[in-house]
C-alpha cells in the first residue's frame, strides 16, 4: 500500500508541473474557467466509461485526467486570488467532518438510510450551503439522473411512498393520461404527460433498488449488440439494411437474443 509521504510527494510534483505548464505552455496559459467546462464534462464521462468497462488501467488514466482539471481550476482560482488548492482541500475536509457526526462526533445512526437523512439535514444547516432541499441538484445534469437525484433528496426528508407497491398505481395513472393526450392529438400536453410517466417509472426503479441510469445504459448496450448482429448479418449476405423487411430483421434479432 502506498505511503502517505509518497502520495504527498506525487501531489506536490503534479502541482509543480502545472505551475510550469501554466507559464510556459501557450495552450495551458490561455485556458479559463469557461474554456475548461466542456472539457471537464468530457473527462468525467470518459471516467464513467472506464468504470463501466471495469478496466483498471483506463480508470487510473481517467482519474488522473479528472484530477488534472481539479488542480487546474484551483490554480486559476489562485491566480484570481479567489482560492488555492489547499483551500479546496481544507473546505472538503471540513465538510466531510461536519456531515459525518456519527464518525467524528457522538451522533448515533442506525444504518445507511439514517446517514442519508442526516446528510440532507446537515447540508441545509452548514454555512454557505444549500437553503432548500432541491437547491443542490445541478441544473445541467442529464434529465434522467436529475430526476433520480430529485427523488432521492425528497425521500431523505420524508417525502416518499409509505409502501413501494403503491407507486405502480401512479405509473398506471400517468400511462392513462398519456393515452388520453394521444387521443386528443395535443402534442404539447402529450410531451408533458410523457415526462410525468418517465418520472414515475424512474421513481419506481428507485423504490425497488434499481439505478435507472445504469439499467437504461445496460439496455442501450444490449440493443446495440443485437442491432449490430442484424447489420453484420446483412453485410455478410451482401444486403443493405434498408432493403431488408421487418420480418427478416425480427428473425435476426431473435437469433442475437438467443446468443446472449
Amino acid at each position: 500500500m502506498v505511503t502517505r509521504d509518497k502520495e504527498s510527494a506525487s501531489l506536490s510534483k503534479l502541482l509543480d508541473v502545472l505551475d510550469r505548464l501554466r507559464v510556459e505552455c501557450p495552450w495551458d496559459r490561455k485556458q479559463t474557467f469557461d474554456s475548461m467546462k466542456s472539457l471537464t464534462i468530457e473527462e468525467v464521462y470518459e471516467l464513467v466509461d472506464a468504470i463501466g468497462e471495469e478496466n483498471p488501467d483506463d480508470i487510473k488514466k481517467e482519474l488522473g485526467d479528472v484530477l488534472l482539471h481539479i488542480v487546474f481550476y484551483a490554480k486559476m482560482g489562485d491566480e484570481k486570488n479567489w482560492f488555492n488548492f489547499a483551500d479546496v482541500v481544507d473546505s472538503l475536509v471540513e465538510k466531510l467532518i461536519f456531515r459525518h457526526p456519527h464518525i467524528f462526533s457522538d451522533t448515533v445512526v442506525e444504518g445507511e438510510e439514517q446517514v442519508l437523512q442526516n446528510w440532507e439535514k446537515l447540508k441545509l444547516k452548514e454555512k454557505g450551503g444549500n437553503k432548500r432541499v432541491l437547491e443542490g441538484v445541478p441544473k445541467s445534469l442529464p434529465p434522467l439522473i436529475k430526476a433520480s437525484r430529485i427523488q432521492e433528496k425528497a425521500r431523505n426528508v420524508g417525502f416518499d411512498w409509505d409502501k413501494k407497491e403503491d407507486v405502480w398505481e401512479k405509473v398506471h395513472e400517468e400511462l392513462q393520461e398519456v393515452q388520453v393526450e394521444m387521443d386528443h392529438k395535443n402534442q404539447k400536453a402529450l410531451e408533458g404527460e410523457f415526462g410525468d410517466l418517465l418520472f414515475s417509472v424512474i421513481n419506481a426503479a428507485r423504490l425497488y433498488g434499481v439505478d435507472p441510469n445504469l439499467a437504461l445504459e445496460k439496455t442501450n448496450k444490449k440493443f446495440i449488440t443485437r442491432f449490430n448482429y442484424i447489420e453484420n448479418s446483412a453485410i455478410n449476405s451482401n444486403k443493405e439494411l434498408s432493403d431488408m423487411s421487418l420480418e427478416e430483421m425480427d428473425v435476426l434479432w431473435n437469433e442475437a437474443k438467443n446468443k446472449a
